[in-house]
């Protein structure tokens, strides 16, 4: 691989890092990008904020891979110490907002393509750059999977350290009110709604759903918001809380809802029920090869795009999750460098037949 891919790679991060990309205002760093792309030779095509370039050549014969991952950002947390848009490297670190979530992965994969489209491959390929991946937004990945061809199998760049994410956990907000009645705090009067609740929260937190995953675990539901009472002398009449369920790939969100209703005396609403688990094949061609190649397989149990495409796919990507959303994040200058490697050895002449 030349040496100059990667140099390319981390100068077109140090770029983005300068652009201000949180989720939902994505707009100026996806212009900036897409004239990157066709600087290169390459013909961009856009809905909103999301960019993406089909390979030379495509063919509708063969398969197609998609290489995505998201320019969108979350907000910059209290204790930087730096500028977190003015991207420095010390020490052989990038230091800069988006850098290791998931910028990395955003650059490492575009240059693997432009490497891997420059000879003929039994494959064709997408690369996809999408937006308001860190609200799960509906105007990310999800409106862009109608526009794009048949898809056969997707690489989610995630930091990950290289290693693949063949299962993810999926996601379910609960909003739970437990209802009483209404009476004088001084009498033995009312009905306490937060005593109801009180139940419920003790069967969210001591139930088993049945089926375990190998990858994933168990269905994990925690208790995160509570809210009740007017004033100190007021039997409550109603006490709302929120449950963060992480599903497995042996369940729907709407099979878990489904029970969680019937075990629980709360009226039980969920957000939505869209961001399911995944799961791929752990004989799937891509998942071997990376094993050829000593990369770990892994259930991950943070939310990506995985969780709003249709397809098998895995999550791979330069950089640590525990990095994520911290005070001066950064990339390792080698962490792209191996990354654009291990992309193109995973790819390169792979068949998916």
């Amino acid at each position: 691989m030349p040496s100059e891919l990667a140099k390319e790679a981390i100068d077109l991060l140090s770029e983005m890092i300068a652009i201000q990309s949180f989720s939902r205002e994505e707009k100026a760093v996806a212009d900036f990008l897409e004239h990157y792309i066709e600087l290169k030779g390459y013909k961009s095509l856009r809905k909103d904020n999301n960019i993406w370039l089909l390979s030379p050549g495509f063919d509708s014969s063969r398969p197609t891979i998609l290489l995505n991952s998201h320019i969108d950002t979350v907000k910059p947390v209290s204790g930087w110490i730096r500028n977190p848009f003015v991207p420095v490297i010390e020490d052989g670190k990038l230091y800069g907002l988006g850098s290791n979530d998931a910028g990395a992965s955003v650059v490492s994969l575009l240059h693997a393509f432009f490497y891997l489209t420059q000879q003929t491959q039994p494959f064709n390929l997408i690369f996809a750059a999408t937006a308001e991946e860190e609200v799960s937004g509906k105007n990310g990945i999800e409106s862009l999977i109608s526009e794009l061809p048949r898809v056969d199998f997707a690489i989610v760049g995630e930091p990950t350290g290289m290693h693949l994410a063949v299962a993810e956990k999926g996601l379910m907000v609960l909003d739970c009110t437990a209802k009483g009645k209404a009476g004088h705090a001084a009498r033995d009067e009312g009905e306490n709604a937060i005593y109801k609740a009180l139940n419920d929260i003790g069967w969210f937190q001591n139930y088993h759903f049945e089926k375990t995953s190998n990858l994933l675990g168990e269905v994990k539901m925690t208790v995160t918001q509570i809210n009740a009472g007017t004033q100190h002398n007021v039997v409550p009449d109603k006490c709302s809380f929120v449950v963060d369920v992480r599903s497995n790939e042996m369940y729907t969100n709407e099979e878990i809802l489904t029970e969680i209703q019937k075990q629980v005396s709360s009226e039980v609403a969920a957000r939505s029920t869209r961001l399911g688990s995944t799961a791929t094949p752990l004989n799937h061609p891509i998942v071997k090869r990376g094993i050829e190649l000593n990369r770990k397989i892994y259930g991950s149990p943070t939310l990506s795009d995985q969780a709003l495409i249709d397809f098998d796919s895995v999550k791979v990507g330069p950089g640590e999750s525990s990095r994520s959303h911290t005070a001066d994040e950064y990339i390792e200058i080698r962490e792209i460098e191996e990354a654009i490697k291990i992309y193109i050895d995973v790819l390169n002449q792979i068949s998916l037949e």
